[in-house]
């Protein structure tokens, strides 16, 4: 890629409703949404990436550092490819990536940070049962055992956690993922919005 995406992070735990904003964002002329956990499922389990993600989620844990960018490279090379991803035009949402320290260092060479929203939620349980209503209204089995998911929150407090300070302290910002997805959203813009606006606004008729 010859130039590093302008981005936006969404960060937060399991259950935060990261997906949900950025897809409502991703819906939005002038942003784009990669979320790379839906990279992940649509891969082939029989394919040599697909076999390794399986052999990692099916047990909560998370998929090697440099797997991970490797398939979300791939993913995003692919969006801009079929020109879904218009770099020139489009602000990037990133929704899960990155979840460890080392991912947030391999990202350096190919997306430039402009914000980090970190949705916050302080109710463990509340997020655990979010996740297990989102499984069964989704079929999405890998969030359906409550041991997975208290597992992807240890992992979250362990691993995902310590991104937050690998980033400086004026790009990011804090929202209360326990607040309505309407309010959630309208503290999300006003973030990115002024982002978007000040980088992209000349391609945008």
């Amino acid at each position: 890629m010859p130039h590093r995406f302008k981005t936006v992070l969404l960060l937060g735990a399991p259950g935060v409703g990261k997906g949900t904003q950025g897809k409502i964002l991703g819906s939005i002329p002038g942003y784009f949404h990669c979320a790379c956990g839906d990279v992940f499922r649509n891969l082939d389990v029989h394919s040599e990436l697909g076999k390794i993600f399986y052999e990692y989620s099916s047990r909560g844990e998370l998929v090697p550092d440099d797997v991970t960018v490797r398939m979300w490279s791939q993913a995003i090379q692919s969006r801009v490819a079929t020109h879904e991803f218009k770099p020139n035009s489009d602000l990037l949402v990133l929704d899960g990536i990155p979840r460890t320290v080392e991912q947030a260092h391999m990202l350096e060479e190919l997306v430039d940070i402009y914000a980090v929203i970190h949705l916050v939620c302080k109710d463990e349980e509340a997020m655990i049962d979010r996740l297990r209503r989102r499984a069964v209204k989704e079929n999405r089995f890998d969030d359906a055992d409550e041991n997975v998911i208290r597992n992807r929150w240890k992992v979250y407090e362990a691993e995902t956690k310590p991104v937050l300070a690998h980033y400086p302290d004026n790009l990011i910002h804090l929202v209360d993922a326990v607040q309505s997805p309407a309010r959630v959203l309208h503290d999300v813009l006003e973030v990115v919005s002024e982002i978007q606006e000040s980088h992209f606004t000349k391609y945008i008729g």
